[in-house]
């Protein structure tokens, strides 16, 4: 099938799969006119990786775990390792969001929010601390 078609069924922009074709995570064979000929194998891959990507994974991980799929004596513990250590990045990413956030709406509510030009919020990002 060609791009296209395979892009629709994977659901991915045709963009996307030149780059994995590019990066080596998909490699569709050519029909005589060169064009690319999409197998079902190959869109199965595709949705796999966009699947992936969704959940955060890195295009290395991404790597290593096709590499863990196309084998059948992986053993799932290092696919679990996988997915735990991408766990462990996203709880991180959610404590630094938590703390921006409250950094925030602690700047938020010391700002009277009115038409007087001094501010605390533009005080902070200047480096200004004013007690």
């Amino acid at each position: 099938m060609n791009i296209g078609s395979a892009s629709q069924m994977a659901g991915l922009p045709a963009k996307t799969i030149r780059y994995y074709e590019d990066i080596d995570l998909v490699c569709p064979a050519r029909s005589e006119n060169g064009y690319r000929d999409y197998s079902e194998a190959d869109v199965h891959r595709l949705k796999f990786l966009g699947r992936a990507r969704g959940l955060g994974f890195t295009i290395d991980e991404c790597r290593l775990l096709l590499s863990l799929y196309n084998d059948e004596n992986r053993a799932s513990a290092d696919v679990k390792a996988i997915a735990e250590a991408k766990i462990a990045e996203v709880d991180r990413k959610i404590s630094d969001l938590q703390g921006l956030r409250a950094t925030l709406n602690t700047l938020a509510c010391s700002c009277h929010g009115d038409s007087r030009p001094d501010c605390p919020i533009i005080d902070d990002l200047a480096g200004i601390h004013v007690e």
